[in-house]
């Protein structure tokens, strides 16, 4: 804090409310739409054309005052050279693929992370697929991989400059020579080896327009695309979408399909053990909330999750002869979620998580537990992986402060031996984590948890950062964010609130945060502020929030609803304007999670917590970073223009909005280098620990 407080005497002014920076001119071009008798107005559904001329100016206009401002809080808070310095995790967890190990990693701080190989971790990895070889013109980012039944052939997936399409490639993995296979127009694809090809996904080509038309496909290596053969189509229903993958022993192709216009969940197999191979049917007319998903095969019986009936997930086994009379391989628990399986010849691997700690337990395929390994509080287990006659698993440990630590885990005696020792730059003990609940509006109780460094006096009103995502059922895990290490060490307190939509508390809590439910994720993470305020571990005027996708939105809608209990708000790659969400890429799959804007009742709901339509003329909001990818074609940054067009261009606006568009990046931001990405997540700590800090 020494340090922090002696640069603040030497730096100049940054912004303040007495401040208003010179915006780029948003002009107002009103279009009115009419739903049920309501009329909407939108000023800014210019900038949804971002491939015209002016749109790509008010972009270049709005990085440049953003570049420009947030250098004056780089020189006072100096994330950058923090991040760098904390940052040591340049490469991702080993995966055991067929006969190799694979693994993504930086191999200089300016090229995208490329794909090593090795056989054994006695050998040096190899670099087997350079993004630079792909191009040396768009930033391409590896997006997976899958190695053929004889461990010959790798085909792997990649996008270009962030966009959700995709290509696939082919290469010898013994000699590193490219195949002459080259398929394009890929999105939302496994790459499902059988035998001489592979089962992928692709749609017609479109731009920012609905995404519809899903096919799936099997390529024979060797082959051009124009000769792939269409395995399954809804020419009935465009809007259906589907996922493909194959068993690991090859023998069951299982595709599943949902299908949002009558809110049912159908999944099909083919045996190809059958003398006649055919696509049946084996489960239709789930509900999408009923999860059901085939992890593989034991022999003739598919084995799955699923959270039919029970709130905190199982384990079935099911005969695709009579798949409607399942067994129950593994009980649901009461206190313990299932967040994840791996199966083994002889054994199972479940990871549970009970009372916000992780376990992972072992069991046989007669359901009985053989051993569990409980995990610390606040530490998270993920990514076990390894072949199914392996008796050695890969997983990765880590926590928000504490860096990834790669783990080898004998199944035969139960020991976990780390791979390789983690060394760092900072004492990650001095950091310690407390889990609380508090009451939300309608008295749930929900839980929160904090991150401070120790000795930090907790009722000493502390800047803080609250974040949460709330969204899709998606279940929080810690890992290692060297950017928070920065914040905590200049006494920050991180807090996290599992608010209803998301998975924490099982398929419950997750339904109570969904459709004409979505108000109460809101209404949670609201309450979470005014829980840290109430309780005096913060002020409003050192309150920050930020959230990403979904939690962007959660965060966005917060700002809206309740202005005044924030200082600062960063909303990354969010949904913002909730009318027209559904009328691009992916957002018409949806409406089971936001509401039907086509339904009286579903358009009341959305208008009323659409954070672009709820936007006051009377409010100073706080100060706003608003964060999004020029490329992103999941939520496209159209949201975010239109957001931070109609913020700015307010007389009362006097707390500054700014927009950063990350250049070449889609949803998941900078990927370009790993330059890039430490210059974002630098920017966004910056802004906060600028306004929460001063």
């Amino acid at each position: 804090m020494k340090q922090f407080l002696i640069l603040a005497i030497l730096t100049l002014p940054f912004f303040s409310n007495s401040q208003t920076l010179e915006y780029p001119v948003s002009e107002k071009q009103t279009i009115v739409d009419t739903f049920f008798n309501t009329k909407v107005y939108d000023d800014y559904r210019w900038l949804e054309n971002t491939t015209i001329e002016n749109v790509k100016g008010w972009i270049n206009q709005q990085n440049s005052l953003t570049n420009k401002t947030l250098r004056k809080a780089a020189l006072k808070c100096n994330s950058y050279v923090m991040i760098d310095k904390y940052a040591y995790t340049v490469y991702s967890n080993p995966i055991k693929n067929r006969d190799y190990l694979f693994t993504y990693a930086y191999y200089n701080d300016v090229s995208a992370p490329a794909l090593f190989c090795q056989k054994s971790f006695r050998e040096t990895p190899s670099l087997l697929v350079d993004p630079n070889f792909i191009s040396q013109k768009d930033n391409i980012l590896l997006k997976g991989y899958s190695v053929s039944g004889d461990s010959k052939l790798l085909a792997y997936q990649f996008n270009r400059n962030g966009s959700d399409w995709g290509e696939i490639n082919v290469l010898n993995i013994a000699t590193g020579i490219h195949k002459k296979d080259h398929l394009e127009n890929v999105k939302f694809s496994n790459i499902a080896w059988r035998g001489d090809g592979f089962y992928y996904s692709r749609f017609p080509e479109q731009k920012l327009e609905a995404t519809s038309g899903q096919t799936i496909y099997y390529h024979k290596v060797g082959t051009e695309q124009s000769e792939d053969l269409l395995i399954f189509k809804r020419d009935n229903n465009p809007d259906a979408f589907f996922s493909a993958f194959t068993t690991s022993d090859e023998r069951f192709l299982i595709l599943k399909e949902l299908d949002e216009n009558k809110g049912n969940v159908n999944i099909f197999y083919i045996d190809f053990n059958d003398s006649v191979p055919a696509l049946r049917p084996l489960l239709t007319r789930l509900k999408p909330d009923e999860n059901l998903s085939i992890i593989d095969n034991n022999g003739d019986e598919l084995i799955a999750t699923t959270s039919i009936g029970v709130n905190n997930g199982m384990l079935v086994k099911i005969d695709p002869a009579n798949p409607r009379k399942w067994k129950t391989l593994i009980p649901e628990y009461n206190s313990a979620l299932l967040l994840e399986v791996k199966l083994l010849k002889d054994k199972i691997i479940a990871l549970y998580l009970i009372n916000r700690k992780q376990q992972i337990a072992f069991y046989n395929y007669d359901g009985e537990l053989l051993k569990s390994i409980q995990l610390p509080f606040g530490y998270s287990a993920n990514g076990f992986n390894g072949e199914k006659d392996d008796k050695k698993l890969l997983f990765s440990y880590s926590g928000y402060t504490q860096p990834k630590v790669v783990y080898i885990l004998d199944t035969e005696t139960f020991d976990m031996t780390p791979l390789q020792a983690t060394t760092v730059n900072f004492d990650y003990t001095a950091f310690e984590t407390k889990e609380l609940e508090y009451e939300s509006s309608d008295g749930t109780m929900v839980p929160l948890f904090l991150i401070y460094q120790k000795g930090i006096n907790l009722a000493g009103k502390n800047p803080t950062l609250l974040n949460a995502y709330g969204g899709f059922g998606s279940i929080e895990t810690a890992s290692f964010d060297p950017g928070l290490v920065h914040f905590l060490k200049e006494g920050g307190i991180y807090a996290y609130a599992n608010i209803r939509g998301g998975g924490d508390k099982g398929k419950e809590w997750a339904q109570q945060g969904k459709g004409q439910f979505k108000q109460n994720s809101f209404n949670d993470f609201i309450a979470a502020a005014e829980f840290l305020i109430s309780h005096n571990y913060t002020t409003a005027d050192k309150l920050a929030i930020t959230g990403a996708s979904n939690g962007g939105l959660v965060v966005a809608v917060a700002m809206t609803q309740r202005p005044e209990l924030f200082k600062a708000v960063v909303p990354v790659v969010a949904p913002i304007d909730m009318i027209r969400f559904w009328n691009f890429t992916i957002g018409h799959y949806h409406a089971d999670e936001y509401g039907d804007i086509n339904d009286e009742e579903g358009f009341k709901q959305i208008f009323a917590y659409s954070p672009l339509h709820n936007i006051k003329d009377d409010i100073d909001y706080p100060a706003t970073l608003i964060m999004t990818s020029e490329n992103d074609d999941r939520v496209p940054p159209l949201h975010s223009y239109k957001f931070a067009a109609k913020l700015q261009n307010r007389a009362v606006q006097k707390n500054p909005v700014l927009l950063r568009v990350e250049k070449g990046a889609g949803h998941h931001g900078a990927t370009g280098s790993l330059i890039d990405a430490l210059q974002e997540k630098a920017d966004m700590y910056d802004f906060i620990m600028y306004n929460l800090m001063e």
